[in-house]
C-alpha cells in the first residue's frame, strides 16, 4: 500500500483547495465530502464519488472499511494521518473524505411545483438545516438567491447531514426573474403586517420564501408575495432564527396536506 505523504501530490492538493477555497470549488464545479455518514450517503443517493481519499488510521476503521467495498467505491488514496488532517475540512476528521460533482439541475421547468425559496441567508448552519427540513418535509426544489452562502460549502454539507443529495438546489437564482415565471402562489415568512402561518393555504403549488437571516426578505420580493405570514411570538421576543422559521412553515405545510 503506497502512502501519500506529500503536499504537492495532486489529490493531497485538490482535497486541500476544495476544504478551503470557495473559488477553487466554483471553478471546478467540485466540492469534498467529509466523513462516513455524507460519503455513505452520497454512494446511496447519488453513486460513484470522482475520487476517494482516507487516513492511514482511517483504513482501518470499521466503518470506513465497509464503504470502501462498496461497489460504486473507486480505489481510495491513502494519506497520512497528518497531511489528511491538513487537507480535511474539519478539524477532527474521521479519515475518509470524497471528491464529487456539483449538480447544476435546470430551472427552467420549474413552474408551480413547491419549493423553498432562500434569499440572502449567510449562516451555513441555518443554510445545512433549512436544506435538511426541506428534504425531511418532502420539498424537492431549493432556490437560493444570489446573496446566499454557498449550498456545497463543507460546513452547510455537514449541516444539511446528506440533505444536498435528496434536493434539487438551484443556486445563484434572481428571485425576482423566476417569480415572473411562476405559476404557483409566492408565501413569505415577515415580522409585520402578515396573517398566522396556520391561517393561509400552504398545501398544493406554493414557494417558501425565507429572507436574510438579519434583515428579513427585501422589499422588491415582499412586494411579488401571494401572502405574508408571521409565527406569532411571546411578548418581548424579537425574532425566529431563520432555520426555524423556514421549516415551521415547511411542516405547516406538511400537515395540512396530511389532513
Amino acid at each position: 500500500m503506497q502512502v501519500i505523504r506529500s503536499r504537492d501530490n495532486p489529490m493531497a492538493k485538490a482535497l486541500a483547495q476544495l476544504a478551503h477555497s470557495a473559488r477553487y470549488r466554483r471553478k471546478q464545479g467540485e466540492t469534498v465530502l467529509d466523513g462516513v455518514h455524507l460519503v455513505g450517503s452520497y454512494l446511496q443517493a447519488v453513486g460513484r464519488p470522482i475520487a476517494v481519499a482516507v487516513s492511514e488510521t482511517g483504513i482501518r476503521h470499521p466503518e470506513i472499511a465497509r464503504l470502501l467495498e462498496h461497489p460504486f467505491m473507486p480505489s481510495a488514496s491513502v494519506l497520512t494521518d497528518v497531511l489528511f488532517a491538513e487537507c480535511a475540512s474539519v478539524t477532527a476528521p474521521v479519515g475518509i473524505a470524497a471528491i464529487v460533482s456539483i449538480p447544476q439541475p435546470p430551472l427552467a421547468g420549474l413552474r408551480d411545483e413547491p419549493c423553498l425559496v432562500l434569499e440572502n441567508i449567510q449562516d451555513p448552519g441555518n443554510l445545512g438545516t433549512l436544506l435538511r427540513s426541506a428534504a425531511a418535509a418532502g420539498i424537492c426544489h431549493v432556490l437560493l438567491s444570489q446573496g446566499c452562502t454557498l449550498a456545497w460549502a463543507p460546513r452547510v454539507l455537514r449541516a444539511g447531514q446528506g440533505a444536498h443529495f435528496q434536493l434539487q438546489l438551484h443556486e445563484n437564482v434572481s428571485l425576482s426573474d423566476w417569480a415572473q415565471h411562476y405559476s404557483g402562489r409566492l408565501v413569505g415568512a415577515v415580522m409585520h403586517d402578515a396573517r398566522p402561518y396556520w391561517e393561509l393555504d400552504l398545501k398544493g403549488g406554493v414557494a417558501l420564501v425565507i429572507g436574510n437571516e438579519g434583515a428579513g426578505i427585501t422589499q422588491p420580493i415582499q412586494a411579488l408575495l401571494r401572502e405574508r405570514a408571521c409565527i406569532p411570538m411571546t411578548p418581548g421576543v424579537e425574532s425566529l432564527n431563520a432555520a426555524v422559521a423556514g421549516s415551521v412553515l415547511l411542516f405547516e405545510r406538511v400537515r395540512q396536506q396530511a389532513l
